[in-house]
């Protein structure tokens, strides 16, 4: 009888899983989307090469298409939108920009601007409509940090002596705005690739049980569920369809890690906690999900996306891409 209750309750969750898909609701435009900022159900952005910003208010049903005056070749590799009005975009180098808008992308204002050499900006993070932090690849073995704590009016870089020290070969992936996340409500944690794959947490360094060693690997994105959970996803961007060490998550504060017992089918530029012990994950060959808190993953769409993200105050789960491909998790 016990037996027979367990494959019952496997099977309900296969089904459950299985029922899952993603519904393409947008391609064909020469822009890669790497940047995606889910403010509810109905109000979307996304951002990305050649200038690009994406917005719906209606679900994803509709999207207005925006091409930046004055940065149409900047890559916007990062958003974050507080409503149908505001928003902040991450374009990364040569040099670096953050613009802003009040007025859905009509216009837009540049409040920060870095011309350092070396500057690479990788992921914006904000802890509420006010306070924020961006960080950058390692100059002169640092890694960049700015902060703003005025909704993104302004930024200030922190001072060089207090910025975590990188090692020879570390950097971070600007693959999908997701190296770096709020842990509680004052402290953020980010995590790092290439030839070392770590995760800072406060004043500690762990290094990450994840596939490293080469400039094209290590981690990607890391997704919070709590203080003492997180997941990191990432591998090797030249082999997107290896599962080898692409996946681990810890229960007790990165003391620990452990491996899925069925990995997400390929390397992975992005993961995301969606509530209810589900993790979604997304990369060049397609879209795995686990609904048992990261032990097991299957994939629920070949169609290859750099990032997904929830709405931060509802339940709908959207992803973007290449070629201008947005999708939105369905049912």
């Amino acid at each position: 009888m016990k037996k027979i209750i367990i494959l019952i309750l496997i099977s309900l969750a296969l089904g459950n899983v299985n029922a899952q898909s993603v519904k393409l609701l947008t391609s064909g435009t020469k822009t890669s989307m790497r940047g995606l900022s889910v403010v509810n159900d109905k109000i979307v952005w996304a951002s990305g090469s050649n200038g690009t910003v994406a917005v719906s208010v209606d679900g994803g049903e509709n999207w207005k298409w925006i091409t930046v005056k004055g940065y149409e070749k900047m890559d916007f590799r990062d958003i974050e939108a507080f409503d149908k009005k505001n928003a902040v975009i991450m374009g990364i180098d040569s040099p670096a920009y953050i613009l802003r808008t009040t007025d859905g992308g009509e216009n837009w204002t540049k409040v920060y601007q870095n011309n350092d050499k070396g500057i690479f900006l990788d992921a914006m993070e904000f802890w509420n409509e006010q306070s924020g932090i961006v960080i950058g690849d390692p100059i002169g073995g640092r890694f960049f940090i700015a902060r703003t704590f005025d909704g993104g009016v302004s930024w200030q870089d922190l001072p060089f002596g207090k910025r975590p020290v990188a090692d020879s070969g570390e950097v971070c992936f600007a693959s999908s705005g997701t190296n770096i996340r709020k842990l509680n409500r004052s402290e953020a944690i980010f995590i790092s690739g290439g030839i070392v794959s770590n995760v800072f947490i406060r004043d500690k360094k762990i290094k990450l049980p994840l596939l490293q060693g080469k400039e094209s690997t290590g981690a990607n994105s890391i997704a919070v569920k709590d203080s003492k959970t997180f997941m990191v996803a990432g591998g090797d961007f030249t082999t997107k369809d290896s599962s080898n060490l692409n996946c681990v998550y810890t229960t007790d504060g990165g003391t620990s890690w452990q491996t899925p017992l069925k990995n997400p089918s390929g390397y992975r530029s992005c993961v995301e906690y969606c509530g209810k012990q589900k993790w979604i994950t997304c990369g060049l060959n397609g879209v795995d999900i686990s609904t048992d808190d990261g032990k097991t993953f299957t994939s629920i769409s070949t169609t290859g996306f750099h990032v997904v993200r929830k709405a931060k105050k509802g339940k709908a789960v959207f992803f973007a891409g290449g070629g201008g491909r947005i999708g939105k998790l369905n049912p």
